[in-house]
């Protein structure tokens, strides 16, 4: 299956570089949706960030298919939300959730630290 995305690579700009890859959900880079939810996990790898995000409001099901979702690197998605960007250095093992009022605020890590 092809994936749509809904930026160009012509449209991607310099925003952010030095920080590695990330796991991000379709429904951002496909559908176009900001970043509602994201948190940083210890990565396995050196050029991994930890960074995963989510729109938020993806469903267990899709969460569950591995084809929706994609290696990008970090710069790509603060692409489709610039407004990551101050979060980037946030320590391992920490949540952010957007609020009503679309600002980020610390939130419950969602995975046990011990696995």
């Amino acid at each position: 299956m092809n994936k749509e995305f809904k930026l160009l690579p012509s449209q991607f700009q310099p925003l952010v570089k030095g920080y590695g890859y990330c796991l991000a959900s379709d429904r951002i880079t496909v559908a176009g949706e900001p970043v509602g939810y994201m948190y940083r996990e210890v990565p396995n790898k050196p050029t991994d960030s930890g960074w995963r995000f989510f729109a938020g409001d993806e469903s267990e099901e899709f969460t569950n298919d591995p084809k929706n979702f994609e290696i990008y690197g970090i710069n790509t998605i603060a692409n489709y939300d610039p407004g990551i960007i101050t979060f980037l250095d946030k320590p391992f093992g920490t949540a952010w959730a957007r609020n009503s009022n679309a600002e980020f605020e610390a939130v419950a890590f969602p995975l046990d630290p011990d696995k």
